[in-house]
């Protein structure tokens, strides 16, 4: 026999049978699509993520008193909670002490309620990233001035009621006016706007142009320094005096803390390498998790393909002895099984590769407006991995099939 009238019986066989073979590819569809789906909206979300987290400017590190990703449960997040604030009063300490080691320190926190910005009748909405920082937030969060001026040390010292904005801000309070030197009432208090921040679009999945920055002293005079705890941004003059610089603000960090020499530290320590790496733990974790179960459903699908197969073969008894008693050789009989056992598998993979690319990159753009991607990678190993599971788990059938007697087959009922 040609191969191409193997090719043809095979799926005529298929055909025959449409709603079990329909039925046998959805255990392989599911299987492959938990994989794609989640390497698909990992991989996208990996670029939209590590762009958002690379949220300090080059060569950065901050102090915070809570980690980024969580606690490490209830008994981690206790623990954190435990600690002391970096206190104001500390953080400016901090930065006295590393002058002429760092040109730059921002000193930031942030409102975690809310807020909304009022003027003249028209509000934004209630959720606002409205917080306070000091002269250096620019180069610690890669924004850049569109119009007017930043937060000066001067604002900071005198405690200045003015705000810097941004576009989003701008856009439903100020559509068809200039914002500069107008007064808005942010949280029942009001602020003159002395700037507005340039275009930053979506991070992380949050909106960057939300944003509403005051003199941290002003913000701590206003809204109080009870369980408020201090961001500390650091940058280190070059990339080669970063681990230099690290040590020293380390030590001008537990010196402000008043830490003695045996006590470990209260704060965490973190840059945009070190928030890469825990988001890729996460990630790593998830692909982990999607790998078990996808290899459990993909193990089941292949025991379904094997059991159909040979409730096939039974059925398919007589048949296989006309065949065989007209020539038809113990290869053919195999080949021709065995490509309806890869078929089925594959074109229950095609399915879960379509679905999942479709569900993953969707799941990415809605969560974190990642771009749209295919995982070529992933797709090839899936492809192989389904006519694996093909020959695999149809090779027994399809050898009962070719090593039926014919003269038994043809008996058969």
């Amino acid at each position: 026999m040609q191969f191409s009238e193997i090719i043809k019986m095979a799926f005529g066989s298929l055909g025959v049978n449409k709603l079990r073979s329909a039925l046998t590819m959805l255990g392989i569809t599911i299987g492959v699509f938990s994989v794609i789906g989640v390497m698909t909206a990992i991989t996208a979300m990996r670029s939209s993520i590590e762009t958002g987290l690379s949220f300090l400017g080059s060569n950065m590190f901050q102090f915070a008193k809570y980690p980024v990703f969580g606690g490490g449960g209830p008994e981690g997040r206790r623990r954190y909670q435990m600690r002391r604030d970096i206190t104001l009063e500390q953080a400016l300490r901090f930065k006295r002490d590393m002058e002429g080691i760092a040109d730059v320190v921002c000193l930031k926190t942030f409102d975690n309620d809310g807020a909304q910005a009022v003027y003249g009748g028209r509000k934004t909405t209630p959720n606002l990233t409205f917080g306070g920082s000091n002269e250096h937030f620019l180069a610690a969060n890669q924004y850049d001035i569109a119009l007017g001026r930043n937060i000066t040390a001067g604002d900071v010292e005198l405690s200045r009621p003015v705000v810097v904005i941004g576009q989003d801000i701008v856009s439903k309070l100020f559509p068809s006016e200039n914002p500069l030197g107008k007064t808005i009432k942010i949280k029942e208090r009001t602020y003159i706007v002395i700037g507005v921040f340039a275009p930053k679009g979506q991070s992380f999945g949050n909106n960057s142009d939300g944003i509403a920055i005051i003199p941290i002293t002003r913000f701590v005079s206003d809204y109080g320094a009870e369980r408020r705890s201090i961001n500390v941004a650091t940058q280190a003059p070059t990339q080669l005096l970063y681990n230099e610089t690290l040590d020293k603000a380390v030590t001008a960090m537990r010196v402000v803390r008043g830490l003695q020499a045996e006590q470990e530290n209260d704060f965490e320590i973190y840059s945009n390498d070190s928030l890469i790496a825990a988001f890729a733990k996460v990630a790593d974790a998830v692909a982990a998790g999607s790998f078990v179960i996808s290899g459990i459903a993909l193990l089941a699908a292949g025991v379904g393909i094997m059991n159909i197969m040979l409730v096939s073969v039974t059925e398919r008894t007589k048949e296989i002895g006309v065949r065989k008693s007209i020539g038809a050789r113990k290869k053919n009989i195999l080949l021709q099984f065995l490509i309806e056992s890869v078929t089925i598998s594959l074109m229950g993979g095609v399915a879960g590769i379509l679905l999942g690319v479709g569900v993953g990159n969707l799941l990415a753009a809605v969560v974190f407006k990642a771009n749209l991607l295919i995982p070529w990678d992933w797709t090839l190993i899936g492809l192989i991995v389904c006519s694996g599971i093909g020959v695999g788990f149809g090779f027994y059938p399809a050898w009962k099939a070719a090593s039926l007697d014919p003269i038994e087959a043809l008996r058969f009922e």
